[in-house]
């Protein structure tokens, strides 16, 4: 069996991505690693080539800023990135520039990997998501966090990144997929507020245009992490690669998880959900076979 990882980033360094530890998380169970690095204003690229590992291969490549709407242009990156892993590999598995896999499921992924490598009615493999925000110690525990998302695909060249790289199709419909109990550990909520405001800035211009941005975005130099439905302390260890940048950059949070800035609506599903686990109205990328 062979594994490629793959992914893509630009501006890594100017917005605080942690793309060193979503890349070297996965690169355990990745024969190789295909990187596509976007023209940056930044070093980037330098930050990548410091990766003392043989497994990464760098594409470099030019972001089209006509697909800015509904920010295509990430799933374009990301179809690049893809399109170079080799031709030989099973399985490609996909990790967005903030997204970090927690090495105790290193076992669970790869047996998962081998156990349905021969079966093609198994497209993909879904993994579950933690979604940090405001700093290291919360994780956000209401509707609007997506609790699932496919992460890895066959090396099918019918499938591609969908929509702004939230997930996979084939031949524009949902990937049959396997669920794992593997989680992504998602921290593109946390970065210094200074950052955070600067990325929220440059993001929403893959999606709307400048008028949007100036009228919807906060033009303040520091982002209000305060304004926030839901969330739960984390109780957990976070992985090994994420370690140093944690321990120079968990800044002070102050958040009381007993309060809900939830509607009365919300506050009964989230209530349900809690109870049963069961998320009424769930969207789903995917279909588990």
């Amino acid at each position: 069996m062979k594994v490629s990882g793959f992914s893509f980033i630009r501006n890594a360094v100017k917005y605080d991505y942690p793309i060193v530890e979503a890349i070297t998380s996965i690169l355990p169970v990745c024969d190789e690693f295909v990187i596509a690095v976007g023209d940056s204003e930044d070093k980037t690229r330098k930050l990548i080539e410091s990766i003392p590992s043989k497994k990464i291969r760098i594409v470099d490549t030019v972001w089209d800023k006509s697909l800015r709407k509904g920010g295509k242009v990430l799933a374009a990156e990301t179809d690049k990135a893809f399109k170079e892993i080799s031709p030989d590999s099973d399985w490609a598995f996909y990790i967005q520039g903030d997204e970090v896999l927690h090495e105790k499921y290193h076992p669970e992924v790869r047996e998962a990997m081998v156990k349905w490598k021969d079966d093609p009615k198994v497209e993909g493999l879904l993994f579950k998501y933690l979604h940090f925000y405001g700093s290291y110690d919360f994780v956000g525990d209401s509707r609007r966090w997506y609790r699932k998302e496919i992460r890895i695909v066959r090396n099918d060249p019918a499938i591609h990144s969908y929509r702004d790289a939230q997930g996979f199709r084939k031949n524009m419909r949902h990937l049959k997929v396997k669920p794992l109990n593997a989680i992504i550990y998602h921290y593109g909520w946390v970065k210094p507020p200074e950052q955070q405001q600067a990325k929220q800035k440059s993001f929403h211009k893959l999606w709307h245009d400048d008028e949007w941005v100036q009228k919807n975005i906060s033009q303040d130099e520091a982002f209000d992490y305060s304004k926030i439905d839901s969330l739960r302390r984390f109780r957990g260890t976070h992985p090994e690669v994420m370690e140093n940048r944690i321990s120079s950059k968990n800044w002070e949070f102050a958040f009381d998880p007993t309060k809900k800035n939830l509607g009365f609506k919300k506050k009964i599903l989230h209530f349900i959900e809690e109870k049963t686990g069961w998320r009424i109205g769930e969207y789903k990328n995917y279909k588990i076979i």
